[in-house]
């Protein structure tokens, strides 16, 4: 293993296009082993992928894929192939990596003995494209320091090797936010996950179309299901307050509204100035953040409308858990 750092790359990645190659290349850049992991494209991903020299993992299209899948398979390989590994980089294919991001992380690691978890500043690389790319990349903004609130775990990150074996790695269950489950295990073993103030990689959303951005809010509901249903009564409480907030304003409220619109003859409507309250105080919170007006008032706008498709994810993890089976939900 003639890495830089003791470290080797996963990459996964199901119908990337062109942006999977300058994916890839930004890890051979940083001299990391890389291991692909490839969930059923239709297009030349896999060619690509080996056109570079690089190892490819295709999934067995007979379970269903998932991205905690396909980064488990492609971290047990690096363990096949590279058995002295001590960290790992997951990095999904339309995603580029900085090339300072690895020895970075690999320091922090040594420097902080409970650390599981490295993650870094993941930036939106076209964020002017679409409203939808917007949101991403004010998303994407939050503090370096130790992470306690999962919901701000993503998917690219670095794993300390013996941490994340000890917990059996990503759960297969997971088919969203398979990483804030993640993050809750370690938490509650004794690790610590920090974010360093240091680029970690850019992103292309390709979000362009509001079906997209419909999709992608529902997905969150589902994940926000799982993540009560796992963790929520534990210390860490992981999800129960987006649970509750999804349930109140995208099927309680409107509820009372609708059964009460005859009785009240209409006044129930007023009831609607809720939603009014609620985009002000989300408001006041990205500008107290050092959001710009107008990237503000749009946080607020979408948040508000995402309670609807959250609550139906919410409605879709249940239906999922009591049928036994659980389907990736893809938004591009």
């Amino acid at each position: 293993m003639s890495s830089p750092v003791p470290m080797a790359a996963v990459v996964i990645g199901r119908n990337e296009g062109e942006r999977l190659e300058p994916s890839l290349r930004s890890v051979l850049d940083t001299g990391l082993p890389i291991i692909y992991v490839d969930s059923g494209s239709t297009d030349r991903s896999v060619a690509v992928a080996r056109s570079l020299g690089i190892e490819v993992v295709e999934l067995d299209p007979s379970r269903p894929f998932s991205a905690a899948r396909g980064r488990n398979e492609g971290f047990a390989q690096v363990q096949r192939r590279w058995p002295s590994t001590q960290y790992v980089l997951f990095l999904d294919g339309d995603c580029i990596l900085d090339h300072g991001f690895p020895p970075a992380a690999a320091a922090t690691f040594e420097h902080e003995a409970d650390c599981a978890i490295v993650t870094g500043h993941l930036s939106e690389r076209f964020p002017d494209q679409s409203v939808y790319n917007r949101l991403c990349a004010i998303e994407w903004r939050s503090p370096a320091g130790r992470i306690e609130d999962m919901n701000g775990l993503g998917g690219i990150m670095a794993v300390r090797v013996s941490a994340f074996r000890s917990i059996g790695g990503f759960n297969l269950q997971a088919i969203a936010g398979e990483e804030p489950d993640l993050g809750a295990r370690l938490l509650l073993a004794g690790h610590s996950i920090l974010k360093i103030d240091q680029p970690m990689a850019t992103h292309d959303a390709q979000m362009l179309r509001f079906s997209q951005w419909w999709t992608r809010a529902l997905r969150g509901g589902h994940a926000t299901a799982h993540r009560f249903a796992t963790h929520g009564r534990s210390r860490l409480r992981d999800g129960r307050r987006e649970l509750r907030s999804a349930l109140f304003w995208g099927f309680l409220l409107p509820l009372v509204i609708i059964v009460l619109l005859w009785p009240t003859r209409g006044l129930s409507l007023l009831l609607l100035c809720g939603y009014l309250y609620l985009g002000r105080r989300i408001y006041r919170h990205y500008s107290r953040a050092g959001l710009s007006r107008s990237d503000a008032m749009l946080m607020a706008r979408f948040i508000v409308y995402a309670k609807v498709p959250e609550f139906l994810g919410i409605l879709r993890y249940w239906s999922n858990r009591l049928r036994g089976r659980f389907h990736i939900i893809e938004y591009k």
